[in-house]
Order: structure tokens, then sequence, then C-alpha cells
């Protein structure tokens, strides 16, 4: 019995002294992945640790920052410069297996992605570009240019290219680095076509045409940078300005014409005028002369200038406009039953304020009670062309012709001579009741000049 216990316990040595611990091994592995693709500084790079047996961890990121870690996972690495660094990941147990990886990673140049434009003489039809990238760190170039010839090109320096349509175009340049593909775009524009026009525009006291004329053109070509103005018969006869005068002293039809040109592209276009005989007669239609509540009210004037054509209130009366006014209504109230014309310098009998340095006019309103020589119907103003029957009226100021009447005639004709010696005649069509603001409706005929 003992013999068979200490041959068991001899057996049972040998088995146990036979087994030997077997360590687990260090299989390091990992991936990783580029934020947005981006390979190009600045680089973030999240690892991913795929190792097996390892209970502790070492990150080396030559290069990066944090340039080590002992994190299963590291997180994000960043890289601000290019170059081609390695990273290595050691893992190791209690066992003391260890194991590492080592890969390498190529990190790039910043990519900017930039070009310049330059105009080759003009942007007119056909209009040359030329263009240089001026981006940093690539190595390849696409060039596409919208309704350009060529339309693409490769290279830094793509060489000139032709755009003959007018308006925008686009120019795309797309750059790679081999791995990555960056994109850009501006725009070229084509001016329009050239065209040659204009129109013309008469001097305030030439809008009748009648001679002298005066007449400035008014440039609306497109796309020109040059000009040829002719026009036979007229003051000066040629002119290279953009926006010449021309005087016409001769009344006859005239052909005004205008060359335009750009250097690649040439217009011709002309206008006729029509210039008249002069009348020395000014006509104007449909002038209201408000009564004094009115002019005080700042709605319709009672004072008139010949030489701006134009009715005054009270609030528009500045030093220089006092100094032109002509003609001042005063009519009494809405109903008309006292109205007269008074001199600009005769004011202290209405009640209207004094002008400053006032013109002297002489006013025939009644000529029924005038008791002189002067005389115009309402026929001869509405046949009146020319100044001939105003020229031969001998105007006077008497008591009786400066006597005021009333609202119950229409057509009454008022006579007046300027302090420059103009004559002329007012035509009142209309009485218009509009209580406080009521007025005249007045057509006036006067010389353009005193003879």
């Amino acid at each position: 019995m003992h013999i068979k216990r200490t041959l068991f316990l001899a057996i049972l040595y040998t088995l146990i002294g036979c087994v030997k611990e077997e360590a687990i091994p260090v299989i390091a592995d990992f991936e990783y992945e580029v934020v947005n693709e981006d390979f190009s500084v600045p680089v973030q790079i999240v690892f991913f640790n795929r190792t097996e047996g390892a209970e502790t961890y070492e990150w080396r990121f030559w290069g990066g920052s944090p340039s080590v870690s002992i994190h299963r996972n590291p997180g994000i690495i960043r890289y601000d410069k290019e170059g081609t660094y390695e990273i290595e990941l050691t893992g190791t147990n209690q066992d003391g297996s260890i194991d590492s990886k080592i890969i390498e990673i190529q990190i790039d140049a910043p990519v900017t992605v930039d070009f310049e434009i330059t105009n080759l003489i003009d942007n007119f039809s056909p209009a040359v570009y030329t263009f240089q990238e001026t981006a940093l760190g690539e190595n390849s170039y696409f060039w596409t240019f919208n309704k350009g010839v060529p339309s693409t090109a490769t290279g830094q320096d793509p060489g000139e290219i032709i755009f003959t349509e007018p308006g925008e175009h686009i120019v795309t340049l797309e750059v790679s680095n081999g791995r990555e593909t960056y994109t850009t775009q501006k725009t070229v524009t084509v001016a329009p076509h050239l065209k040659s026009d204009f129109f013309y525009q008469p001097n305030f006291d030439d809008d009748d045409y009648q001679v002298p004329v005066s007449i400035t053109l008014e440039n609306t070509s497109v796309s020109a940078t040059s000009y040829e103005w002719s026009c036979s018969g007229a003051t000066p006869s040629f002119s290279n300005e953009v926006q010449p005068e021309f005087t016409f002293t001769t009344p006859g039809n005239y052909t005004l014409s205008l060359t335009a040109s750009n250097g690649k592209e040439t217009e011709t276009t002309s206008q006729n005028i029509e210039v008249f005989e002069n009348t020395n007669l000014r006509i104007l239609t449909d002038v209201q002369l408000g009564i004094n509540t009115a002019h005080a009210a700042n709605t319709v004037g009672s004072f008139f200038s010949i030489a701006s054509r134009q009715t005054y209130y009270n609030s528009e009366i500045t030093t220089t406009i006092s100094a032109s006014i002509d003609l001042v209504f005063f009519g009494l109230n809405e109903n008309f039953t006292r109205n007269r014309f008074v001199s600009p310098n005769q004011l202290e009998s209405t009640n209207f304020s004094s002008l400053l340095q006032p013109k002297n006019t002489i006013f025939i309103n009644s000529q029924e009670l005038c008791n002189c020589s002067a005389s115009l119907t309402s026929d001869q103003f509405d046949m009146m062309t020319d100044d001939t029957l105003l020229d031969a009226l001998d105007i006077e100021e008497t008591e009786g012709g400066l006597e005021e009447f009333d609202g119950t005639q229409n057509n009454r004709i008022v006579l007046f001579e300027t302090q420059e010696g103009k004559k002329g005649a007012i035509k009142i069509k209309d009485f218009i009741n509009d209580g406080q603001n009521s007025y005249i409706l007045v057509d006036i005929k006067v010389q353009k000049e005193s003879l």
C-alpha cells in the first residue's frame, strides 16, 4: 500500500514539472483617418487602435501634436508642417510580450488656389486676357474658360485667351497635388459691341429752335473711346469732344453725324435737325398765377420771371429770384372782384412783401380805360406768330390803364413792357375758383429781345 502511494506521488510530481506557463502574445496594429481627407497642412488625423493582447500602449507621433500618447486611442493628432513622418505604436502586457508597428504618412504643403487676371489692351471684343496662377504647393493645373478660345488649358500659365462674346465669362482653375483637387473661379467681362448713338438738347433759351440756336450733343454711345462729330453749316462744323456744342445761325435742315470708335470697331450714326427763322416772340401757355392767399400759402405763386419762365410763390423768393421777377399778379380774393398786375417795384399797395432789387414793369390792365394808343385784341393775340404787333405798340402807364379788373371777362388782354424794353401781352383765359388757392390761367407772348 505504501509502495503504491509513493509511486502515485512520483508520477504526479513528474507531470507537474513538465507543465510550463504559456505567455499571451501582443500583436500591434492600428488604423487612421484623415479629417475631411485633407492631407494639406494643417492636417488632423484620428487613430484607431486595433492591437491584440496588449495592456499598455505607447504612441510616438514624430512631427505631430501631441508627439506622444499612452492612451489606447490617442484622439486627434495635428500636423502643421509638410513632410513624411513616422508613426509608431508599441504594445506590451504583463507576460512581457511586446510588439510595435511603424508606418509613414505624407503630409502635403498647404494649398491656396488663386490666380491673377491681366487684360491686354482693353476689354472690347475681341478681348485678350492672360492668367497667372499664384497658388502654392500644387503640381497640376486645369483651366476652363467659358466661351473663351481656347476653352481649356493646363499648366500654371495657360497663355493668351480670347473672348469675343460680350458679357461675363467664368474662368475656373482646378489645382491638384496628387491626392486632392481644389477649385476656384473668377469672372472676366467683355464690353458690349460698339454702338454709336446720341441725342441733342437745345439750350434753355433756344428750345423753340429759332436762330440763333445752340444745342448740346448728348453722347450715348456704348463701348467707344473716341468721337468725331461733324455738321456742315454749324459752328463749329467738326469736334472731337465727348459732348460738344454746336450753334446754327441760318434757318434750314442740317445733318449731325457722329463716328465713334474704340480701336477695334467703328460706327457712324446721323440725325437731322431743323432750325427756323427768328420771330423774336416767346410764347408761354397755361401759366397759373395765384391770388394773394395762394401765394402766401405757397400753393400757387403770384410772381413770374420771363427769363426762367417760372412762377414763384412766397417761400421761393430768394435774393437772386427777387431781382428776376417781371410780372406780379395781385388777386384780392377767390371771387376775383379786384385784380391787377403790379410792377415788382410797386408792391406797397398790395399785401406782398417788397422785393430786393425789384424791376420796373409798365402795365395796361384795362385797355378800355387806358386812354392811350396801345391796343391789342384777343383775336390778334391768338394770331400773333411774331413780334410785329407788339413792336408797334406804344405802351405807356396811365392812371386808367392801371385800373383793376374783375373776373367777369375772360380773354382779357393785359399789355406790359419790361424794364429791359421787352413788350408783351397776357391773355387771361380763365378764373379758377379754388377757395384760398384760386388762380387765373393765362397765356403770355413777349419779345425775346427788345428792339
